[in-house]
C-alpha cells in the first residue's frame, strides 16, 4: 500500500482533486417520544407520519415510541442537515404535545413490560420485524432498547475507487478491491474510534430508573438516587449498560476480509444459545417470543460500532446482499445524540466524521487478531467510563499511552486529510471542523459529556430535569421555525403513500408466516460458500 502522504499529494493535484467531491453521507437519527411529564409515550406511532413499515424517511426502531429519521444520501452536508430539519419540523406538527427526547440515555421509564414494542401491521414482513423486537426485549431487556443514537452512513464515489484501483495495480476486480479497502477502513476505525467516544460522547449520566435492579459501577449524583453518573464518563451508551451483552461478549468477529466476517455472523445466526433455547421460540400458547434460539436472531442483532453495508433488495438479508454484491458503504453506529443540538448532530461533527473515515481508509491497516481485538474492547471500556480522566492511558501496540497524547497525535495526522477534503469539496470547512475537535483534546471541559455534568451542577438539576428542559426548548424551536410548504407537502405525500403501500403488502401476502420465516432463513445457505 502506498504511503499515505504520497497518495494525498497525488489526490491534491488539479486533475485528481474532484475525485472526492462525490462523497455520499446520510444520517439515521433515533429519538424517543415522551409525554408532557417526561415519561415514554404510550401512544401509537402517529398516523400523520405514515407507515413505520414502508416510509423511507420516518420509521420506528425497537419501540413504538422510538422514532427513527432517515435522510437520503447526499453529496452535500448541507442537504443532509436540511432534510433532517424538515423531518423534525413535520414530525413536531404531529406530536400533539409530546416531545422528542434529545439525549441518548432514555427518559423516565416504568417496568420493562410497559415499554411498547414497535408494531408494523399484519404482513409477514411486519410480523417478523415485531417478533424480532420482542426477542430483543426477552434477551436484553426492553429498557436497554430505548437507548438512542446517530448512525452515520458514508461512501466514497466511484471515480475515486476507479483511480485508487488503477493506482494500486491490484489483480482484484473493482468491486472486490472496494470491499477489501472498506474492510481496511473498518479495522482502522475500530483501532481509533475511542476518540469519537471522547469527542462526541454525550451520555455521562442516566436516570435512576434505568439502572434500577441492575448491577452497575456508577456513582449517585444526588441523595435520592434520581441520577447516576461517573465523573469522567463520556458515553455510557457504549458501555456495558448500553448495547453490550454477556452473550455477545464471546463473539469474536473477524474484520480481516468479507468472507471471514460473513462466516462469523452466519455461525452466530445458526448456533443455538442455551438461554434462548430455554426461553423457547414460542410460548405455551403458540405465540412467537423470538425468531430463533440462536446467539443472533438476524445479523442486525450484533451490536457493533461500525458495519459494512450493501443496500438489500426486498426480502433479502443484509449478509446475503454483502455476499453477492460486496460492500457499498459503511455505517458508523457509536455517535451519541448531542442534546445541545436540536437535530442531535452538528455540521461540524459531520465534517469531522468525513475526515476521520477518509483517514481510516488511507492510513495503512494491518489485519487484526484476537489480542488486538481485546485491546480495542478494553480501550472502548476505559474511554466510556474514564475518558476525561487526565491520567487515563489506553493500549497502543501492546503498551500504554496517555489518551490525551494519542488523541493529539491522531488529530495532527488527520490535518493533511482535512486539507485534501477542503481542496476537493470547495472549502466547506473541514480543517476548521478538525481544529475545533483539537480544542476538546486540550480542554476536556469543552466535551459534550463534561458540559452536561457541569450544567446539571450549575442548575442543581438531575439528569432528567436537565434533558427535559432541553426537550421542551427544542420543541419550541421547531414549532417557531416553520416548515416550508414544499417540504411539508412532500412529507405529507410520502406518509400517505406509505400507508397505501403497507396495505398493498398485507393484501399480497399468500405464504403462512412459518413458510415465510423458513424461506427467509434459507437465504443463509450461502454461509458454506463464504
Amino acid at each position: 500500500m502506498a504511503d499515505i502522504n504520497s497518495l494525498i499529494e497525488d489526490l491534491k493535484q488539479p486533475e485528481n482533486s474532484p475525485l472526492l467531491y462525490g462523497i455520499l453521507r446520510g444520517l439515521e437519527k433515533e429519538s424517543l417520544r415522551v409525554d408532557t411529564g417526561g415519561g415514554i409515550a404510550k401512544t401509537r406511532h402517529p398516523k400523520e407520519l405514515g407507515s413505520a413499515l414502508t416510509h423511507s424517511q420516518i420509521t420506528t426502531d425497537f419501540s413504538e415510541s422510538l422514532l427513527e429519521f432517515i435522510t437520503p444520501p447526499s453529496h452535500q452536508v448541507g442537504s443532509v442537515i436540511e432534510n433532517l430539519m424538515a423531518t423534525h419540523q413535520f414530525t413536531h406538527g404531529a406530536l400533539n404535545g409530546e416531545h422528542l427526547w434529545p439525549a441518548s440515555m432514555p427518559c423516565l421509564l416504568d417496568k420493562d413490560e410497559d415499554i411498547p414494542v414497535a408494531l408494523y401491521g399484519n404482513s409477514n414482513v411486519g410480523r417478523m420485524k415485531t417478533i424480532y423486537r420482542q426477542g430483543l426485549g426477552h434477551r436484553y431487556g426492553r429498557k436497554m432498547q430505548t437507548i438512542s443514537g446517530i448512525h452515520y452512513n458514508f461512501s466514497l464515489p466511484s471515480p475515486f475507487w476507479a483511480y485508487l484501483h488503477g493506482r494500486e495495480k491490484t489483480s482484484l476486480d473493482l468491486q472486490q478491491f472496494r470491499t477489501e479497502r472498506y474492510f481496511d477502513l473498518i479495522r482502522n476505525f475500530r483501532r481509533y474510534y475511542w476518540i469519537l467516544l471522547y469527542l462526541f460522547g454525550a451520555s455521562p449520566a442516566v436516570c435512576g430508573c434505568f439502572v434500577e435492579g441492575k448491577d452497575h459501577n456508577l456513582d449517585k449524583w444526588d441523595q435520592k438516587g434520581e441520577t447516576f453518573y461517573r465523573p469522567y464518563a463520556t458515553s455510557l451508551r457504549m458501555g456495558d449498560l448500553g448495547y453490550q451483552s454477556d452473550a455477545q461478549s464471546s463473539l469474536l468477529v473477524d474484520y480481516n476480509d468479507l468472507g471471514s466476517y460473513l462466516r462469523t455472523l452466519c455461525r452466530a445466526i445458526n448456533t443455538p444459545y442455551k438461554d434462548y433455547t430455554d426461553l423457547g421460540v414460542q410460548n405455551g400458547a403458540g405465540d412467537y417470543q423470538q425468531l430463533n434460539a440462536s446467539l443472533l436472531q438476524i445479523e442486525n442483532e450484533f451490536y457493533s460500532a461500525i458495519r459494512p453495508k450493501r443496500t438489500a433488495r426486498t426480502g433479502e438479508t443484509a449478509l446475503t446482499a454483502l455476499f453477492y454484491r460486496g460492500v457499498e458503504y459503511i455505517e458508523v453506529r457509536c455517535v451519541d445524540l448531542n442534546p445541545y443540538e436540536p437535530l442531535g448532530i452538528s455540521r461540524n461533527q459531520m465534517l469531522f466524521l468525513d475526515t476521520f473515515l477518509l483517514y481510516c481508509l488511507l492510513e495503512p491497516s494491518p489485519q487484526t487478531f484476537e489480542k488486538e481485538f481485546r485491546a480495542i474492547q478494553e480501550n472502548q471500556k476505559r474511554t466510556v467510563y474514564e475518558g476525561r480522566d487526565p491520567n487515563l492511558k489506553l493500549i497502543a501496540n501492546g503498551s500504554e499511552k496517555p489518551l490525551r497524547q494519542w488523541g493529539q497525535q491522531l488529530l495532527e495526522s488527520m490535518h493533511p486529510v482535512a486539507e485534501l477534503l477542503d481542496i476537493s469539496c470547495g472549502n466547506q470547512g473541514y480543517m476548521a471542523a478538525l481544529e475545533s475537535q483539537c480544542a476538546l483534546i486540550e480542554n476536556p471541559e469543552l466535551t459534550p459529556s463534561a458540559k452536561i455534568l457541569q450544567a446539571m451542577k450549575d442548575n442543581n438539576q438531575s439528569f432528567f430535569e436537565h434533558v427535559m428542559s432541553l426537550a421542551q426548548s427544542h420543541s419550541k424551536y421547531f414549532k417557531t421555525v416553520g416548515i416550508d410548504e414544499s417540504s411539508y407537502k412532500r412529507l405529507q405525500d410520502m406518509a400517505e403513500d406509505s400507508l397505501l403501500e403497507q396495505a398493498k403488502i398485507e393484501v399480497k401476502d399468500k405464504l403462512s408466516f412459518e413458510d415465510y420465516l423458513q424461506d427467509y432463513y434459507a437465504q443463509y445457505d450461502f454461509c458454506a460458500r463464504a
